[in-house]
Formats: structure tokens, C-alpha cells, sequence
């Protein structure tokens, strides 16, 4: 064990708490997940530069890192779908029918304002598929190729969609702590509000830019590795 394997070791190790702090409906547990996400997103780039610049890549490295990434997205989606999905999404209603019940206060699609009355922006299920979708189709078609001989490097599309990605997620975090907030601090809500305003453009406009780059990059995958599915295909060169 190197260190850049022990820092993707503690993003699966706090991942758990990043499902469970922003469920607590408290400004300072909800404000101790965001500094928590940002510390995990840091690692996430930290322990991938460490490794190559410092010749620490290793086998379990390479196995422990794509999944510490997908536990992690997987992980934070929970808490985001569960708080900021709208009430009568499909998704939702099938969660609250296995034992799920979510209270009213606990509703937090962004909310963004530009003088006017706020336009909420929900998280409804077709997105959380579209992204989780593509996670998963990405890691067959990977295990295909390396079956066939072909390695699958990451584009920069798909890199960018990353790093929108954690923008957004990031900002769904910062903004369940500042509505939260805002909701608790009746004497600041004008202070408040800018703040809030400005988590939610951030989260609406990352999350609109991460979903086009998300099925962008796929699409960009598909044509070039796609026929890798086919059970004749050889190796792409």
C-alpha cells in the first residue's frame, strides 16, 4: 500500500458519510459533508497526479480507483436524488412505497432567482439514469475491450463531463447547507439569499453541462469502440 492507494482507500471509506450527512436536517452536518466532498474530490486528484508523477501506479491502484470513483457518484446521487427529486417523480414515489418517508422541509431542488419569482430545478429520475446509465454501460464496454486487447483511454470530453460532475455535485452539497441555513437564519435571509442564488445557478448550470457531456462522450465511446460488442470483433487499433 502507497499513498495514492491509501487516499482512494479513504474516498471509499467516507463514502458512507457523505450518504449520511446531508440527510441530517441540520445546517452544520449538511456544511460538514460539502467540506467533506471537497476534501474526497481533492484526494481524487491528488492520489491519480502522486501515482504517475511518482511511479506509484499499481495493480490494485488500477482496480481500487474506478471503483472508489463509482461508489462515490453512486453515493452522493442518494442524498441528491432523495432531497431534490420532485415529489410525484416516479423514482421517488417507488421509494417512499419500500419504507422511504421524506419530509417537506427535506425538499431541496435548486433554486435560482433573477429578480423574479424562483424557478425551482428538480433532480427527476431520468437524469440520475442517464448519468448512472452511462457509468455502467462505460464499465462493460471497458471490460470487453481489455478482454479483446484494446485499452480504453479516457477522452477529453469524458474528463470534462468529470469535472463538471463534481462541480455539481458539489454545489448540491453547498446548497442543501445554505437553504438549510437560510431556512434556520430568519434575521439574515437577504445575505443568505445571494449566496443561495449563486449555489444554485452554479449546480443548475453544471448539472445541465455534465448531463450534455455525459451522453456526448458516450455517444464519441460507442463510435469508436462499439463494435467491440460484436462477438467477431478483434482488437481496436
Amino acid at each position: 500500500m502507497n499513498l495514492p492507494n491509501w487516499l482512494t482507500v479513504g474516498r471509499i471509506a467516507f463514502t458512507p458519510l457523505l450518504v449520511w450527512l446531508p440527510m441530517q436536517e441540520d445546517p452544520g452536518y449538511r456544511l460538514a459533508a460539502f467540506v467533506l466532498f471537497l476534501a474526497v474530490a481533492v484526494s481524487d486528484y491528488y492520489d491519480g497526479m502522486l501515482a504517475r508523477t511518482m511511479g506509484l501506479v499499481t495493480d490494485l491502484g488500477a482496480m481500487l480507483d474506478p471503483f472508489a470513483d463509482k461508489l462515490l457518484l453512486l453515493g452522493t446521487f442518494v442524498p441528491m436524488f432523495w432531497m431534490m427529486s420532485p415529489a410525484s417523480d416516479p423514482l421517488h414515489l417507488w421509494l417512499e412505497g419500500i419504507g422511504g418517508v421524506r419530509q417537506v422541509l427535506s425538499h431541496y431542488p435548486f433554486v435560482i432567482s433573477f429578480g423574479g419569482d424562483g424557478l425551482r430545478v428538480p433532480l427527476p429520475w431520468w437524469v440520475v439514469l442517464i448519468v448512472l446509465g452511462r457509468e455502467l454501460a462505460m464499465t462493460v464496454l471497458r471490460q470487453v475491450a481489455h478482454r479483446r486487447g484494446t485499452v480504453i483511454a479516457a477522452i477529453f470530453a469524458a474528463k470534462l463531463k468529470t469535472t463538471f460532475q463534481l462541480i455539481w455535485v458539489g454545489a448540491a452539497y453547498f446548497w442543501f447547507f445554505v437553504a438549510t441555513a437560510a431556512r434556520i437564519d430568519v434575521h439574515n435571509t437577504a445575505d443568505w439569499g445571494i449566496v443561495a442564488n449563486f449555489a444554485g445557478i452554479v449546480g443548475v448550470v453544471s448539472m445541465v453541462v455534465s448531463v450534455a457531456l455525459t451522453i456526448y462522450s458516450m455517444a464519441i465511446y460507442l463510435y469508436r469502440y462499439g463494435r467491440l460488442l460484436r462477438a467477431d470483433a478483434g482488437p481496436v487499433r
